[in-house]
């Protein structure tokens, strides 16, 4: 007989055991939960933080300018003669004052203690009748005399460090034309108004006579550099046809035009690249009717003209391009009115700033571009007659007509930044069309930046658009198939594969996109165009073939199996799309469809283009959503499917009436975080396309989005300028834009869940 062994008796509980294993429970719970609050808030605190951060180094663009250390005083000089040009050094400690009389003084910038005073070489006994300035980074003034001659001199001073290390600074004055009086007028006849511009090809200088000619003559002083010999070469001419009643000539800094106010309001506008035959190019109107011109001045560059009338207002025009090489003066945009009649304006040394004074002692600080007014102060109960700039633009100094110099410091350093200039169209200097531009470097001196986000924001919305054309469908209609259709074991290898490819850096699928893709589009645009559109047909066409099938040969696929019958389907419609491609273009497109759209259709084509970064975005997005919407579906409950097929519903039914409806939270919830995904993505971007910054919502052309600007932009902006704070900017935007699409979506998606959580 075999023996048996009694099974042993289970180890009894003590209520004292349970209690304590409860506790342990119960304190694993609560630490559990104060754990997972402490993590909700701590994201929250953190999504916060970056929001704060980038909100503080972009509020600063849009603050006004601060104005500090305000103070007036007695204008400084011997006699206090009529102001002509008033300077400063960088640093605001110097002052320069010129006199109508040829005197300069030199002066403490806040406190106008007298430091030195020099004098220009004016001949003895003769009258001083106009006086002019040029350009102001030149610091060049012209005296034209009684006698139809004029002196040109430049006005500054030397900075040098003594024994000690001390910063000293010496006046100086030069005499870029020549130390000898010029003969502008061969007549030797009074001159009432003048012009001038120095540079390095030389000295223009234009006039007007009391009996009303107009005068031009070029200087331009050639020195050996072996004997130090100087040749002088000087070329004039009197100016015909002539208005009669001349108030002001100006010459742009290049000194290739001249224009020329008459009367209440024309303006005269001359070629002067010959400066012995200077030709009449147009006549404008610069005020409308019953208003008078009362001042005139070129912004920096010489480009633009600043309109100023007695009725305090303020306009801008430059040339525009008309058809071939003619142009022609336009008026671009009005400023703020001032208070009073415009009596003196002041350009910025090297931006589109410039100030205007009126005859209520009012001044207003503008920035051309962003057409904005950064402040108005009111200096004095007189006329101001005379404004100036530092060369770095942070101060003012002005001076009324009862001979006071009100000076201040001036923090201005985003005037370019407005509303205005950041999301509108803009019509930038030698632009024949206000425009959408960014553009923050170039390699000249002339270059002005163009800080446009409209076209970045397209751009990123752009390459969503097209993502996502590519992306929802495949994803979406490849999800409901794979949960719902497809069998248990054929699921089990579709999903963690495609998941997987999500993993796959973007840095790769952007290097193969621009790289091989690119071109192979380009190569082959007709038949990968001819694939995109045959592409859904075939699905249909292969799915009507299926069913034509004898039933005994269509059992024989395993259910869930069919899908994978397309997928020989689709090599040959590829293959078979791409190989008539090139006859395709050979017939109708001459050889090069791409050459084609551009030279004869007028659709531009750029190798990197849209197409190309909607097929490998939507190749990047497309296991996000399809991951999130199989899960959706998938987890729909199954009574609800077996009740709906008892009752008599059809699977397609089924799928539409029950399942879409019930798991539609999800789906919505993957279609967002795809566009959220597509949204900020850098790599491919970057690497795909042509990176233009254009307003173009052409399939064929490239783009640039705020993503890629920021990681292209950002290690070459200096940290605090208006680049680098426009970057944050950017920045701000996209976490602005991702914010307000996600809630949208988490209402969306709670209000589907209430809908359809009963069904």
């Amino acid at each position: 007989m075999s023996s048996t062994q009694a099974p042993q008796a289970p180890r009894s509980l003590t209520a004292a055991s349970v209690d304590r294993a409860m506790g342990r429970r119960l304190w694993i719970d609560r630490w559990f939960r104060h754990f997972m609050t402490a993590g909700g808030l701590g994201v929250i605190v953190a999504i916060s933080a970056i929001f704060f951060y980038l909100a503080s180094v972009v509020v600063p663009l849009f603050l006004p300018p601060t104005v500090d250390r305000a103070t007036q005083y007695p204008a400084p000089g011997p006699d206090r003669q009529p102001v002509v040009a008033l300077q400063a050094d960088e640093r605001l400690e110097e002052l320069i004052r010129v006199q109508a009389d040829g005197q300069v003084v030199y002066a403490d910038f806040f406190k106008g203690e007298v430091h030195a005073t020099r004098r220009i070489e004016l001949p003895a006994g003769v009258e001083v009748s106009a006086t002019a300035l040029s350009d102001r980074a030149s610091k060049t003034v012209a005296f034209g005399l009684a006698d139809g001659r004029v002196v040109v001199a430049k006005t500054g001073f030397k900075t040098s460090f003594d024994a000690e290390a001390r910063r000293v600074i010496e006046p100086e004055i030069e005499y870029p034309a020549g130390e000898a009086p010029i003969a502008l007028d061969p007549q030797g006849r009074r001159l009432v108004q003048l012009a001038v511009q120095s540079g390095s090809d030389g000295t223009t200088l234009a006039g007007v006579s009391e009996d009303g000619r107009l005068l031009l003559s070029a200087i331009s002083i050639e020195r050996n550099p072996i004997t130090g010999a100087e040749t002088v070469d000087t070329r004039s001419a009197q100016v015909e046809p002539a208005p009669a009643d001349i108030r002001m000539v100006l010459v742009e800094f290049k000194q290739r035009e001249m224009y020329v106010l008459a009367g209440e309001r024309e303006l005269w506008r001359y070629s002067i690249a010959d400066k012995g035959a200077p030709e009449l190019l147009e006549k404008v109107m610069l005020a409308p009717e019953g208003q008078r011109v009362t001042a005139l001045t070129m912004l920096s560059g010489g480009y633009s003209l600043i309109v100023g009338t007695d009725q305090g207002q303020l306009s801008q025009w430059f040339p525009v391009r008309e058809e071939g090489t003619r142009f022609k003066l336009r008026h671009i945009r009005d400023f703020k009115p001032m208070p009073g009649a415009i009596t003196v304006l002041e350009p910025e040394f090297n931006r589109k700033g410039f100030m205007a004074g009126d005859d209520k002692g009012h001044l207003g600080s503008y920035f051309a571009t962003s057409k904005r007014l950064l402040f108005l102060r009111p200096l004095s109960d007189q006329p101001l007659v005379r404004l100036g700039y530092p060369p770095r633009g942070n101060a003012y100094m002005a001076e009324d007509a009862a001979g006071r110099l009100h000076v201040a410091h001036v923090e201005n350093d985003y005037p370019e930044v407005s509303f205005y200039a950041i999301w509108q169209k803009v019509w930038y200097e030698s632009y024949e069309e206000p425009s959408y531009v960014w553009q923050s470097s170039a390699a000249n001196a002339d270059f002005e930046p163009k800080f446009s986000l409209a076209p970045l924001t397209f751009g990123t919305l752009k390459a969503a658009f097209y993502a996502m054309i590519v992306a929802v469908p495949l994803a979406l209609l490849g999800a409901i198939y794979t949960a719902y259709f497809m069998s248990p074991k054929v699921r089990g290898l579709v999903k963690p594969t495609i998941e997987v490819m999500e993993a796959l850096p973007t840095v790769i699928l952007g290097f193969l996109a621009g790289l091989w893709l690119a071109p192979f589009v380009e190569n082959n645009l007709a038949g990968v165009l001819l694939t995109i559109f045959t592409f859904p047909l075939t699905f249909f066409v292969a799915a009507w073939l299926f069913h034509l099938l004898p039933e005994g040969i269509r059992l024989r696929v395993p259910p869930g199996w069919e899908a994978a019958m397309l997928i020989p389907v689709l090599i040959v419609q590829v293959w078979l799309c791409l190989a008539i491609g090139h006859p395709i273009e050979a017939a109708f497109f001459g050889g090069d469809m791409p050459n084609w759209l551009s030279n004869v259709a007028g659709i531009k084509f750029e190798q990197r283009n849209s197409l190309v970064v909607g097929i490998a975005m939507g190749f990047a997005v497309t296991p996000t959503i399809f991951s999130i919407a199989e899960d959706a579906v998938f987890s729909v409950p199954k009574h609800l499917t077996t009740g709906s097929l008892a009752l008599g519903a059809t699977p397609w039914q089924t799928l539409t009436r029950v399942v879409l409806l019930t798991a539609s939270p999800g789906i919505f919830s993957a279609v967002m975080i795809g566009l959220g995904r597509a949204v900020g993505e850098t790599m491919i971007v970057l690497m795909a396309t042509g990176n233009t910054a254009v307003m173009d919502f052409s399939i064929f052309t490239g783009f640039r989005t705020l993503s890629a600007n920021i990681g292209v932009e950002m290690p070459e902006a200096g940290v605090g300028e208006t680049h680098y704070r426009l970057l944050f900017l950017s920045a701000l935007v996209l976490f602005a834009f991702t914010f307000v699409v996600n809630t949208i979506a988490e209402l969306v998606r709670q209000r589907l869940r209430q809908r359809y959580q009963t069904i």
